[in-house]
């Protein structure tokens, strides 16, 4: 097997209820969790990325443009911050926290780290510089086609099926298990994956 699956920022931050709930996250959470618990054996590596937001700067604004600063969301610690319970109840073994002490879209900006805990900036400046990245573990799992789904299609989505594309991997996103912030964003977002040679499929 050479294919792994990501999970990008299915958290309930993100879904309805959540400090930047998307409409149909909930619904996207429990289709990706069917689809992994149908599909777990084709993958060779599965991995989650999440907002872990500790101090991200000017990405969280009391007036928010909510393009380029938010709300406060994925707070490091706390409850809308971790997976959703229905990602949660799956086991995955390889957790990517990003955005600690910045801005981070693509789950290529994290790092892997499988615990709850609130690291420094040096901590996660020193992960970083070890190589505790995505896309080291994907190479070191011999990994050359990558499946991408969770939320928001718009945003963090689309960035990490850009990374993984500009990476080398074979790239598809699952349509039904993604949603976007608004349907313009989202077709937006099509069309510039589409453009950068990313498959857009339904998942099986």
């Amino acid at each position: 097997m050479t294919k792994a699956l990501i999970v990008v920022d299915v958290q309930p931050t993100f879904c309805e209820g959540g400090e930047l709930g998307v409409e149909g996250g909930n619904a996207v959470a429990e289709r990706i969790a069917d689809y992994v618990n149908a599909h777990r054996s084709e993958y060779a590596y599965i991995a989650t990325t999440q907002d872990w937001h500790i101090e991200p700067g000017a990405h969280w604004s009391a007036e928010p443009d909510f393009v380029d600063t938010w709300p406060k969301h994925g707070a490091a610690g706390t409850p809308n911050a971790e997976l959703h319970p229905a990602i949660k109840a799956l086991i995955i073994h390889h957790h990517f926290k990003k955005g600690q002490y910045s801005a981070a879209y693509s789950g290529f900006e994290g790092i892997e780290d499988n615990t709850d805990r609130i690291q420094t900036r040096e901590e996660v400046t020193a992960e970083q510089s070890a190589g505790k990245t995505l896309a080291n573990a994907l190479k070191a799992a011999g990994v050359s086609r990558v499946d991408v789904v969770g939320i928001a299609e718009s945003h963090c989505v689309k960035d990490t099926a850009l990374d993984a594309g500009k990476l080398g991997f074979e790239v598809t996103l699952f349509e039904d298990l993604t949603v976007p912030v608004s349907e313009e964003l989202g077709v937006a977002a099509r069309k510039q994956m589409t453009a950068a040679g990313i498959t857009l499929a339904e998942s099986r």
